[in-house]
């Protein structure tokens, strides 16, 4: 409850940091609709009618004021609700987010653990070659490697959209090559450290198979941080969604964001920004209750 009370002032702060800060970056929104060759009369009824004629303090109690009571403003550049167009291109983001977390988690998971029993091996060297690429290479990197290799050299996969599965590979395996790299060796690190542990090494000199206490024990004892980590990415993951969804034309709430920007269109901008927040406070918020589930420790410290 402690943690729900927090969401508000939470969104608060970054609805009056978004709105300082778009004030205060340079354009005019107003030139860029009605083009420069415009009336100044034009310009001036616009502004007054889009409330851009005011210091921007001046104009915050009315933005909060709307933001209270639900309502995000109207786009500057759709003459349309910004719910109603955040809302119809949320679907898309959690959907390439999703599919990039789970990629992720079922790779990275298995293959930290088994590089974790075989320290040393060709095995934990590749897994942590693997981790390496995938901190080390950006998303606007990887992401047009991906489209060279697999859509123009190989002919398999399509460049852009949203019109299929097939659509959603490579843009999936892009978002998801940065958390890949990070779970890989926080598992592995992790499990070298619950394999080490004194009840296991007594488990296994009473006979315990490697299978057992590895699955059983160690991957028990290891998970809270990784769970920590996977829910603090799965927020990441739609911020970096900008990025890729920009790359491969993906109808997302993150290129609605960049045409935002380049619009100057501060309504639906604050909109994007906020949606993205209020998800990453409820993924946060629901992996502590789950971090809370596999250790009890955190429950009594709560």
């Amino acid at each position: 409850m402690r943690r729900l009370a927090t969401i508000v002032p939470t969104l608060l702060g970054v609805a009056v940091l978004v709105f300082a800060f778009l004030h205060a970056v340079p354009g005019d929104p107003v030139e860029i609709m009605l083009g420069e060759s415009a009336a100044p009369a034009d310009v001036a009824a616009m502004r007054h009618a889009l409330g851009l004629d005011r210091p921007w303090p001046a104009e915050l109690p009315r933005f909060v004021g709307r933001l209270a009571r639900g309502d995000l403003g109207t786009s500057l550049a759709y003459r349309a609700p910004v719910a109603g167009l955040v809302a119809a291109r949320f679907p898309a983001t959690l959907e390439l987010a999703a599919a990039a977390l789970v990629l992720a988690v079922v790779i990275a998971i298995p293959l930290g653990t088994v590089a974790a029993t075989r320290p040393g091996s060709l095995l934990d060297r590749m897994a942590r070659g693997v981790s390496l690429v995938g901190v080390s290479v950006p998303s606007f990197v990887s992401g047009p490697l991906l489209v060279l290799v697999f859509s123009i050299a190989l002919g398999w996969l399509p460049i852009s959209g949203r019109e299929g599965p097939a659509t959603l590979v490579l843009p999936a395996v892009t978002l998801a090559l940065g958390m890949l790299g990070i779970l890989v060796r926080l598992t592995r690190t992790a499990m070298l450290e619950a394999l080490s542990a004194d009840h296991l090494r007594t488990a296994r000199a009473k006979g315990a198979s490697l299978l057992r206490t590895t699955i059983v024990h160690a991957l028990r004892s290891a998970l809270p941080p990784v769970v920590t980590v996977v829910g603090l990415q799965a927020g990441a993951l739609l911020a970096g969604a900008v990025v890729t969804e920009t790359i491969f034309a993906w109808p997302g709430v993150g290129r609605l964001l960049m045409q935002a920007i380049g619009a100057r269109d501060y309504p639906l901008v604050q909109g994007c920004v906020l949606t993205i927040a209020m998800t990453y406070v409820v993924v946060n918020l629901a992996t502590d209750i789950v971090h809370g589930w596999l250790d009890p420790r955190v429950r009594e410290d709560a």
